[in-house]
Protein backbone atom coordinates (compact mmCIF):
# COMPACT_ATOMS: atom_id res chain seq x y z
CA UNK A 1 0.00 0.00 0.00
CA UNK A 2 1.34 3.32 -1.46
CA UNK A 3 1.89 5.36 2.56
CA UNK A 4 3.66 8.40 0.87
CA UNK A 5 1.05 10.55 1.48
CA UNK A 6 -0.60 9.51 4.58
CA UNK A 7 0.11 10.99 8.19
CA UNK A 8 2.07 8.72 10.28
CA UNK A 9 0.64 7.74 13.27
CA UNK A 10 2.46 8.85 17.15
CA UNK A 11 -0.21 7.43 19.36
CA UNK A 12 -3.36 5.46 19.55
CA UNK A 13 -6.61 6.22 20.95
CA UNK A 14 -8.15 2.93 23.24
CA UNK A 15 -12.03 2.64 22.67
CA UNK A 16 -12.04 0.54 26.02
CA UNK A 17 -14.65 -1.57 26.94
CA UNK A 18 -17.98 0.77 26.48
CA UNK A 19 -19.24 4.11 25.28
CA UNK A 20 -21.70 4.54 28.01
CA UNK A 21 -21.23 6.64 30.60
CA UNK A 22 -22.60 5.13 34.01
CA UNK A 23 -21.18 2.01 32.25
CA UNK A 24 -18.26 2.91 32.52
CA UNK A 25 -18.00 3.98 35.96
CA UNK A 26 -19.15 0.51 37.28
CA UNK A 27 -16.60 -1.21 35.01
CA UNK A 28 -14.06 0.75 36.86
CA UNK A 29 -15.28 -0.13 40.77
CA UNK A 30 -15.31 -3.52 39.99
CA UNK A 31 -12.31 -3.67 38.18
CA UNK A 32 -10.33 -1.42 40.76
CA UNK A 33 -11.67 -3.62 43.30
CA UNK A 34 -10.58 -6.65 41.50
CA UNK A 35 -7.17 -4.90 40.75
CA UNK A 36 -6.32 -4.58 44.39
CA UNK A 37 -7.51 -7.48 45.66
CA UNK A 38 -5.13 -9.25 43.26
CA UNK A 39 -2.19 -7.59 44.08
CA UNK A 40 -2.69 -8.33 47.64
CA UNK A 41 -3.81 -11.79 47.50
CA UNK A 42 -0.77 -12.10 45.55
CA UNK A 43 1.69 -10.05 47.32
CA UNK A 44 0.46 -11.90 50.51
CA UNK A 45 1.35 -15.75 48.86
CA UNK A 46 4.97 -14.34 47.88
CA UNK A 47 5.22 -12.72 51.68
CA UNK A 48 3.78 -15.97 53.11
CA UNK A 49 6.47 -18.17 51.00
CA UNK A 50 9.29 -15.90 52.11
CA UNK A 51 8.08 -16.32 55.92
CA UNK A 52 7.85 -19.71 56.35
CA UNK A 53 10.83 -21.82 56.37
CA UNK A 54 8.08 -25.04 55.98
CA UNK A 55 6.59 -23.27 52.69
CA UNK A 56 10.28 -23.20 50.77
CA UNK A 57 10.11 -26.31 48.68
CA UNK A 58 9.48 -26.50 45.00
CA UNK A 59 6.17 -26.54 44.89
CA UNK A 60 5.69 -23.13 46.65
CA UNK A 61 8.60 -21.26 45.13
CA UNK A 62 7.23 -21.90 42.11
CA UNK A 63 3.91 -20.63 43.42
CA UNK A 64 5.71 -17.50 44.70
CA UNK A 65 7.30 -17.18 40.95
CA UNK A 66 3.55 -17.29 39.45
CA UNK A 67 2.17 -14.82 42.38
CA UNK A 68 4.77 -12.48 41.61
CA UNK A 69 4.45 -12.72 37.57
CA UNK A 70 0.71 -12.46 38.12
CA UNK A 71 1.29 -8.69 39.86
CA UNK A 72 3.46 -7.97 37.14
CA UNK A 73 0.82 -9.27 34.12
CA UNK A 74 -1.93 -7.84 35.73
CA UNK A 75 -0.20 -4.49 36.16
CA UNK A 76 0.39 -4.59 32.32
CA UNK A 77 -3.55 -3.67 31.08
CA UNK A 78 -5.61 -2.74 34.18
CA UNK A 79 -3.91 0.79 34.62
CA UNK A 80 -4.92 1.72 31.07
CA UNK A 81 -8.31 -0.90 31.19
CA UNK A 82 -9.28 1.98 33.90
CA UNK A 83 -8.47 4.98 32.77
CA UNK A 84 -10.75 4.10 29.65
CA UNK A 85 -13.37 3.61 32.37
CA UNK A 86 -13.07 7.14 33.12
CA UNK A 87 -12.41 8.59 30.07
CA UNK A 88 -12.96 8.02 26.34
CA UNK A 89 -9.76 9.95 25.42
CA UNK A 90 -7.01 7.53 26.71
CA UNK A 91 -3.90 7.71 24.41
CA UNK A 92 -0.94 5.66 24.18
CA UNK A 93 2.18 6.61 22.24
CA UNK A 94 3.09 3.92 19.20
CA UNK A 95 6.34 3.08 21.51
CA UNK A 96 4.27 2.68 23.99
CA UNK A 97 2.04 0.10 22.69
CA UNK A 98 4.58 -1.90 21.20
CA UNK A 99 6.32 -2.21 25.19
CA UNK A 100 3.16 -3.02 26.28
CA UNK A 101 2.40 -5.40 23.79
CA UNK A 102 5.67 -7.23 24.21
CA UNK A 103 5.24 -7.49 28.22
CA UNK A 104 1.97 -8.68 27.95
CA UNK A 105 3.04 -11.42 25.63
CA UNK A 106 5.93 -12.01 27.15
CA UNK A 107 4.29 -12.13 30.82
CA UNK A 108 1.39 -14.54 29.40
CA UNK A 109 4.22 -16.96 27.65
CA UNK A 110 6.20 -17.28 30.93
CA UNK A 111 2.93 -18.29 32.78
CA UNK A 112 1.82 -20.72 30.23
CA UNK A 113 5.92 -21.84 30.62
CA UNK A 114 5.49 -21.84 34.97
CA UNK A 115 2.03 -23.93 34.78
CA UNK A 116 3.84 -26.34 32.82
CA UNK A 117 7.08 -26.56 34.87
CA UNK A 118 4.12 -26.89 38.23
CA UNK A 119 2.75 -29.72 36.75
CA UNK A 120 5.89 -31.57 36.04
CA UNK A 121 6.53 -30.76 39.46
CA UNK A 122 3.78 -32.52 40.52
CA UNK A 123 4.25 -35.66 38.66
CA UNK A 124 7.65 -36.33 40.08
CA UNK A 125 6.37 -35.56 43.38
CA UNK A 126 3.63 -38.22 43.01
CA UNK A 127 4.37 -40.60 40.45
CA UNK A 128 8.58 -40.82 41.20
CA UNK A 129 8.40 -39.84 45.19
CA UNK A 130 11.22 -41.27 45.99
CA UNK A 131 13.15 -39.65 43.38
CA UNK A 132 11.35 -36.55 43.89
CA UNK A 133 14.31 -34.60 46.42
CA UNK A 134 17.11 -35.94 43.72
CA UNK A 135 15.38 -34.85 40.80
CA UNK A 136 13.48 -31.18 41.46
CA UNK A 137 16.19 -30.28 44.15
CA UNK A 138 16.37 -26.29 45.16
CA UNK A 139 18.96 -26.04 42.39
CA UNK A 140 16.81 -27.43 39.66
CA UNK A 141 14.00 -25.76 40.77
CA UNK A 142 15.38 -22.46 40.73
CA UNK A 143 16.82 -23.49 37.15
CA UNK A 144 13.31 -24.22 35.98
CA UNK A 145 12.14 -20.82 37.71
CA UNK A 146 15.22 -19.24 35.98
CA UNK A 147 14.23 -21.11 32.66
CA UNK A 148 10.62 -20.48 32.58
CA UNK A 149 11.21 -16.22 32.97
CA UNK A 150 13.73 -16.28 30.15
CA UNK A 151 12.03 -18.49 27.87
CA UNK A 152 8.60 -16.90 28.14
CA UNK A 153 10.68 -12.98 27.23
CA UNK A 154 12.14 -14.49 23.88
CA UNK A 155 9.23 -16.10 22.38
CA UNK A 156 7.66 -12.71 21.87
CA UNK A 157 10.71 -11.02 20.43
CA UNK A 158 10.52 -12.05 17.00
CA UNK A 159 6.98 -10.83 16.21
CA UNK A 160 7.65 -7.53 18.24
CA UNK A 161 10.56 -6.93 16.30
CA UNK A 162 8.61 -7.50 13.07
CA UNK A 163 5.15 -5.09 14.60
CA UNK A 164 7.81 -2.43 15.08
CA UNK A 165 9.05 -2.00 11.57
CA UNK A 166 5.18 -1.82 10.62
CA UNK A 167 3.52 1.69 9.85
CA UNK A 168 0.81 3.18 10.78
CA UNK A 169 -0.81 6.05 8.99
CA UNK A 170 -4.58 6.13 10.09
CA UNK A 171 -7.03 5.60 11.65
CA UNK A 172 -5.52 5.63 15.36
CA UNK A 173 -8.30 4.24 17.34
CA UNK A 174 -7.42 0.27 18.99
CA UNK A 175 -10.73 -1.14 19.52
CA UNK A 176 -9.56 -2.82 22.52
CA UNK A 177 -8.25 -1.39 26.28
CA UNK A 178 -4.90 -2.96 25.96
CA UNK A 179 -2.18 -2.93 22.84
CA UNK A 180 -3.43 -6.35 21.61
CA UNK A 181 -2.20 -8.41 18.59
CA UNK A 182 -5.49 -8.31 16.44
CA UNK A 183 -5.82 -4.68 16.75
CA UNK A 184 -2.83 -3.50 16.18
CA UNK A 185 -2.48 -5.09 13.20
CA UNK A 186 -5.75 -3.99 12.00
CA UNK A 187 -4.47 -0.44 12.09
CA UNK A 188 -1.34 -0.38 9.97
CA UNK A 189 -1.35 0.07 6.60
CA UNK A 190 1.85 -2.00 5.75
CA UNK A 191 1.24 -5.67 4.89
CA UNK A 192 1.14 -7.57 8.03
CA UNK A 193 0.95 -11.31 6.63
CA UNK A 194 4.32 -12.23 7.64
CA UNK A 195 3.90 -10.47 11.20
CA UNK A 196 0.85 -12.22 11.73
CA UNK A 197 1.31 -15.45 10.57
CA UNK A 198 4.46 -15.13 13.15
CA UNK A 199 3.31 -13.95 15.89
CA UNK A 200 0.20 -16.65 15.47
CA UNK A 201 2.70 -19.37 15.26
CA UNK A 202 5.15 -18.36 17.97
CA UNK A 203 1.79 -17.82 20.51
CA UNK A 204 0.30 -21.54 19.09
CA UNK A 205 3.37 -23.32 19.78
CA UNK A 206 4.13 -21.47 23.56
CA UNK A 207 0.45 -22.29 24.29
CA UNK A 208 -0.14 -25.76 22.65
CA UNK A 209 3.25 -26.99 24.03
CA UNK A 210 2.77 -25.78 27.20
CA UNK A 211 -0.40 -27.36 27.99
CA UNK A 212 0.82 -30.65 26.00
CA UNK A 213 3.54 -30.97 28.71
CA UNK A 214 0.86 -30.40 31.65
CA UNK A 215 -1.61 -32.33 30.28
CA UNK A 216 0.88 -35.71 29.67
CA UNK A 217 1.94 -34.81 33.10
CA UNK A 218 -1.35 -35.12 34.51
CA UNK A 219 -2.19 -38.30 32.44
CA UNK A 220 0.50 -39.77 34.63
CA UNK A 221 -0.93 -38.56 37.53
CA UNK A 222 -3.94 -39.51 37.14
CA UNK A 223 -2.98 -43.46 36.46
CA UNK A 224 -1.18 -43.26 38.96
CA UNK A 225 -3.81 -42.54 41.56
CA UNK A 226 -5.91 -45.04 39.99
CA UNK A 227 -3.42 -47.39 40.96
CA UNK A 228 -3.55 -46.53 44.68
CA UNK A 229 -5.46 -48.98 47.37
CA UNK A 230 -7.40 -46.75 49.17
CA UNK A 231 -9.93 -44.16 48.20
CA UNK A 232 -8.63 -41.84 51.32
CA UNK A 233 -4.98 -42.25 49.52
CA UNK A 234 -6.56 -41.58 45.87
CA UNK A 235 -8.46 -38.35 47.39
CA UNK A 236 -5.19 -36.86 49.12
CA UNK A 237 -3.23 -37.25 46.44
CA UNK A 238 -5.66 -35.98 44.20
CA UNK A 239 -6.14 -32.58 46.63
CA UNK A 240 -2.43 -32.07 46.11
CA UNK A 241 -2.96 -31.02 42.31
CA UNK A 242 -6.37 -29.77 42.40
CA UNK A 243 -5.66 -26.55 43.01
CA UNK A 244 -3.51 -26.27 40.19
CA UNK A 245 -5.50 -28.44 37.89
CA UNK A 246 -8.07 -25.86 38.09
CA UNK A 247 -5.80 -22.61 37.36
CA UNK A 248 -4.80 -24.43 34.44
CA UNK A 249 -8.34 -25.14 33.38
CA UNK A 250 -9.40 -21.30 33.89
CA UNK A 251 -6.45 -20.62 32.22
CA UNK A 252 -5.85 -22.51 28.92
CA UNK A 253 -9.92 -22.28 28.30
CA UNK A 254 -10.03 -18.23 27.67
CA UNK A 255 -6.04 -17.66 26.18
CA UNK A 256 -6.80 -20.53 24.00
CA UNK A 257 -10.19 -19.35 22.79
CA UNK A 258 -8.24 -15.76 22.11
CA UNK A 259 -5.29 -16.91 21.05
CA UNK A 260 -4.67 -20.02 19.03
CA UNK A 261 -6.20 -19.37 15.56
CA UNK A 262 -5.42 -18.89 12.36
CA UNK A 263 -4.78 -15.12 11.10
CA UNK A 264 -8.40 -13.95 10.06
CA UNK A 265 -11.35 -11.90 10.81
CA UNK A 266 -11.80 -10.96 14.81
CA UNK A 267 -14.77 -10.42 16.20
CA UNK A 268 -13.11 -7.60 18.69
CA UNK A 269 -16.75 -7.62 20.95
CA UNK A 270 -16.01 -11.01 22.23
CA UNK A 271 -12.34 -10.53 22.24
CA UNK A 272 -12.60 -7.91 24.63
CA UNK A 273 -14.92 -9.79 27.21
CA UNK A 274 -12.89 -12.71 26.36
CA UNK A 275 -9.39 -10.19 27.37
CA UNK A 276 -11.48 -9.65 31.11
CA UNK A 277 -11.05 -13.36 32.20
CA UNK A 278 -7.17 -13.90 31.43
CA UNK A 279 -6.21 -10.24 31.95
CA UNK A 280 -8.20 -9.52 35.05
CA UNK A 281 -10.20 -12.43 36.73
CA UNK A 282 -7.19 -14.94 36.58
CA UNK A 283 -5.07 -13.65 38.27
CA UNK A 284 -7.22 -12.54 41.71
CA UNK A 285 -8.57 -16.22 40.68
CA UNK A 286 -5.34 -17.74 40.98
CA UNK A 287 -4.28 -16.69 44.68
CA UNK A 288 -7.87 -16.93 46.17
CA UNK A 289 -7.89 -20.98 44.48
CA UNK A 290 -4.38 -21.55 46.37
CA UNK A 291 -5.26 -20.07 49.53
CA UNK A 292 -8.79 -21.15 50.26
CA UNK A 293 -7.95 -24.88 48.74
CA UNK A 294 -4.31 -25.41 50.55
CA UNK A 295 -3.85 -26.35 53.88
CA UNK A 296 -0.44 -25.71 53.78
CA UNK A 297 -0.90 -22.09 52.93
CA UNK A 298 -4.11 -21.22 55.38
CA UNK A 299 -1.71 -23.31 58.15
CA UNK A 300 1.43 -20.69 57.49
CA UNK A 301 -0.77 -18.06 56.84
CA UNK A 302 -1.76 -18.35 60.62
CA UNK A 303 1.12 -18.68 61.80
CA UNK A 304 2.50 -15.87 60.70
CA UNK A 305 -0.71 -13.65 61.84
CA UNK A 306 0.38 -15.59 65.18
CA UNK A 307 3.69 -14.64 64.46
CA UNK A 308 3.20 -10.87 64.38
CA UNK A 309 1.05 -10.69 67.34
CA UNK A 310 2.85 -12.00 69.50
CA UNK A 311 5.42 -9.59 68.60
CA UNK A 312 2.98 -6.30 69.03
CA UNK A 313 1.81 -7.56 72.31
CA UNK A 314 5.16 -8.06 73.54
CA UNK A 315 5.97 -4.52 71.80
CA UNK A 316 2.90 -3.17 73.95
CA UNK A 317 3.99 -4.86 77.06
CA UNK A 318 7.67 -3.07 76.96
CA UNK A 319 5.90 0.39 76.63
Amino acid sequence: MDVTNETTVTQFIFLGLSGVYYLRLTLFVIFLTVYLLSLMGNTLIIFIVLMDITLQTPMYIFLGNLSFLEIWYITATVPKLLATCLSQAVSISVSGCLTQYYFFFSLGATECILLAVMAYDRYLAICSPLRYSLLMNLQMCLWFSAGSWIGGFIAPLPPTILISHLNFCGPQKINHFFCDSDPIFKLSCSDTFLVETLGYTCTSIVILSSLLLTMSSYGYIVVTIIRLSSQKAQKKTFSTCASHLTVVTIYYATIIFAYVHPPAKHNFTIGKVISVFYCVVTPLVNPLIYTLRNKDVKTAFRKVLERKRLILTRNLQRI
